[in-house]
């Protein structure tokens, strides 16, 4: 994930919610939101 943009990664956070992907997904996307200090590491997903 480290070759995505910032913007592309919420993007694929915003649309992996929407559709319902895999939690476990969604959970390592935020994760790595949460490495780039791109969420409030105390929000919860």
């Amino acid at each position: 994930m480290r070759y995505l943009s910032d913007q592309i990664l919420v993007e694929v956070y915003q649309r992996a919610v929407a559709l319902q992907l895999d939690p476990d997904f969604i959970e390592l996307i935020y994760s790595e939101m949460q490495r780039r200090k791109l969420v409030d590491s105390e929000a919860t997903a």
